[in-house]
């Protein structure tokens, strides 16, 4: 099972921008809101594991 470390760079209407921290990488990821928790702000981290998104506590 792999997990990943990401954080909200940007929030664009229905769309984040999400860079991961687990790596060396200034690649953006964007994914639509719905699949992520609803209440991330810019800043927010988050863990990817088994297909969805969760709050890092």
């Amino acid at each position: 099972m792999d997990t990943w470390y990401y954080e909200v760079v940007s929030i664009d209407g229905d769309y984040a921008n999400l860079k991961r921290t687990d790596i060396d990488s200034d690649d953006l990821k964007l994914v639509a809101r719905a699949l992520l928790p609803a209440e991330i702000r810019e800043g927010s981290k988050l863990k990817y594991e088994l297909m969805q998104y969760f709050m890092e506590e």
